[in-house]
């Protein structure tokens, strides 16, 4: 049964990355849109245009930067868990074998 869990887990993967990504992806599509709605109303080639299109990358990769961040700090609890688990189960069978050699 642990081992269904573990394999759901891993396609599922972080949720907390996931809905990020996708926040980030539609946060980029908005920026978009209303770039060429800006850019439809006060022409392509003028300043406003490319004033639109500056702040639209420094929006974008800001959100982007934000997006890494929150999904390496996600990733964090569940390294941590692993340590430990992995920590605790070395030590156990570390007092098995000690035991093992007592009994003989």
């Amino acid at each position: 049964m642990s081992n269904d869990k573990n394999e759901r887990n891993k396609k599922d993967d972080n949720l907390i990355k996931k809905t990020s990504k996708e926040v980030n992806d539609l946060f980029g599509h908005t920026v978009d849109t209303s770039g060429k709605i800006i850019k439809s109303i006060s022409g392509e080639g003028g300043l406003v245009g490319k004033a639109t299109d500056a702040s639209g990358k420094i929006l974008k990769g800001t959100a982007g930067k934000a997006n890494d961040i929150i999904g390496k700090t996600s990733e964090v609890p569940g390294k941590l868990y692993k340590s430990t688990t992995d920590h605790g189960n070395k030590k156990d069978k570390n007092k098995k074998n000690y035991n093992d050699e007592q009994d003989r």
